[in-house]
């Protein structure tokens, strides 16, 4: 049985300067699979896919309509993911919309987002994620 992650076939393919970037920023875990310290990260995105601010997020890229890559600084591949859609200040309102967040297949820093209309049709939104790791 080979160890390799198969490609979700609902996310592009993770290219080598994906890859690179982000192992480049990755600290490696201990053997237990957890960061040296267990901790929270988070990241503001805009809807262009712009990391506003974060907390141990390292970069975030639109890859396409509504779909994004966030980089973190370490292995966030055992952690829970937290979405939400929302604005990148601190006042406003947010349009509606659905978010959906996984792992990034092939980048063990990174995660997968998703964001929709209310009607799930693929839309760009601006997000915030949490991670607990």
């Amino acid at each position: 049985m080979s160890t390799a992650a198969k490609q979700p076939a609902d996310q592009p393919v993770a290219t080598a300067s994906d890859r690179t970037e982000a192992s480049a920023q990755l600290v490696p875990a201990t053997v237990a699979g957890m960061p040296p310290t267990a901790q929270l990260f988070w990241a503001v995105v805009e809807s262009t896919g712009v990391l506003v601010r974060g907390f141990g997020a390292a970069s975030a890229t639109r890859l396409g309509v509504g779909i994004y890559q966030v980089v973190f600084a370490h292995d966030v591949s055992q952690s829970a993911f937290v979405g939400t859609i929302g604005l990148t200040g601190s006042i406003g309102s947010s349009p509606s919309g659905e978010i959906a967040v996984v792992g990034r297949a092939g980048v063990p820093n990174g995660v997968f987002v998703q964001t929709f209309t209310s009607a799930g049709a693929a839309a760009d939104r601006s997000f915030h994620l949490t991670i607990a790791s």
